[in-house]
């Protein structure tokens, strides 16, 4: 079976399509020490935010009618739950292909900003935060995961949502996504190599150099490789769906016990585990891991589905998250999130479309801290 141009695909692509050629190149996990911030920080997840951004994807072209229809109502679905905790802009230009106002609730505006796809995470603002409580966007240029998929409105949508809120636009020199890096707000960060250091994002700049300029844009000070699968999805593995920071030096991470040598994904999410398991944090702690099972009972059965119940949000209060269908998994990872989030209401969606995309709800969404 050949490998598919996804550029130029006659047919609709999913963002995790799997090549025949097998998992791809790794690297060597490692740990590093990176530079020391300039004064703007990324915080975590659960700091308090002012809103939640969104896009509304628009590209026939990639999903085709049918399945964009469907997307598109998981996209409504996800902004009119999170509504209910915190408001939500939904960027979206006049009078965009399939959006129907009159669904949204009451706490969704809407953001004139033109858009191809809904991967906020990926191609929104990257909201950082000085000492002073200023804000601004560390700006990692969205190039469509290596040129993979078109993004002429994506590519700008960091900078046009700066223009907008009047913040600056800090130049981090390098191109990726945010889905692509975990911070824990207090100076560590974890990142697969495999969508960093590539030629495909950020040609001739070693691990080292691109760890650098991260820790300098988000305000860390020590980044952990894991190696990742370079070339079998279109993200060359985000680790938003494999691992999350919960709190400084706290890991969760969606594995088995036991790694499936038949299975790239299971050989690689095992690779991530062992060098979260030989890591410290930028402390010198040793980072507190929690395992999430994996659901096998799903209601999607296709090769390339994401059941990654990792890919969750947290927003005011709340954190909304995908459930697949398998019953017992799906109920034992909403008990897990209300164990790590107390005081938060855990919401559990549908979204079989975006994850049939390639994606997850965390992929969908940005936040905007308060400050």
């Amino acid at each position: 079976m050949a490998i598919r141009d996804i550029r130029n695909a006659e047919t609709p692509i999913s963002r995790r399509d799997i090549l025949a050629a097998g998992i791809g190149a790794v690297f060597a996990p490692q740990s590093r020490a990176v530079a020391a911030p300039r004064g703007f920080e990324m915080p975590l997840e659960s700091a308090p935010h002012t809103r939640t951004l969104m896009q509304w994807p628009v590209s026939v072209h990639t999903y085709g009618k049918r399945d964009l229809a469907r997307v598109q109502a998981a996209i409504m679905r996800i902004a009119n739950a999170i509504a209910e905790f915190e408001p939500v802009a939904l960027l979206a230009e006049q009078n965009a292909r399939g959006l129907d106002r009159e669904a949204l609730a009451g706490g969704v505006e809407l953001w004139d900003i033109a858009t191809d796809d809904l991967w906020c995470r990926d191609s929104g603002p990257t909201f950082v935060v000085d000492d002073a409580g200023a804000l601004a966007i560390a700006h990692l240029q969205f190039n469509g995961w290596g040129d993979k998929q078109r993004h002429a409105n994506d590519g700008l949508i960091a900078q046009r949502v700066a223009q907008r809120l009047g913040v600056p636009l800090l130049p981090s020199g390098l191109v990726g996504e945010q889905g692509g890096v975990e911070h824990d707000g207090a100076g560590t960060m974890l990142a697969h190599s495999s969508c960093w250091v590539n030629p495909n994002r950020n040609p001739g700049l070693s691990e080292a150099t691109i760890g650098e300029k991260l820790g300098a844009a988000l305000g860390a000070r020590k980044m952990i490789w894991a190696p990742g699968v370079k070339g079998a999805d279109i993200t060359d593995y985000h680790i938003d769906s494999l691992a999350r920071f919960i709190g400084p030096g706290r890991v969760l991470i969606q594995v088995d016990d036991d790694v499936d040598p038949n299975d790239p994904w299971s050989v690689a999410a095992h690779r991530t585990l062992d060098v979260l398991q030989q890591a410290t944090d930028a402390s010198g702690r040793k980072l507190e891991i929690v395992k999430m099972r994996e659901p096998r009972d799903v209601r999607v059965k296709t090769a390339d589905f994401v059941s990654s119940y990792i890919n969750y949000y947290v927003c005011n209060d709340a954190v909304i998250a995908p459930q697949f269908g398998d019953r017992a998994a799906d109920a034992a990872a909403q008990a897990l999130l209300e164990s790590i989030h107390p005081k938060r209401k855990v919401v559990m969606l549908e979204i079989d479309a975006i994850g049939e995309s390639g994606g997850g709800i965390h992929c969908a969404t940005q936040q905007q801290p308060h400050v």
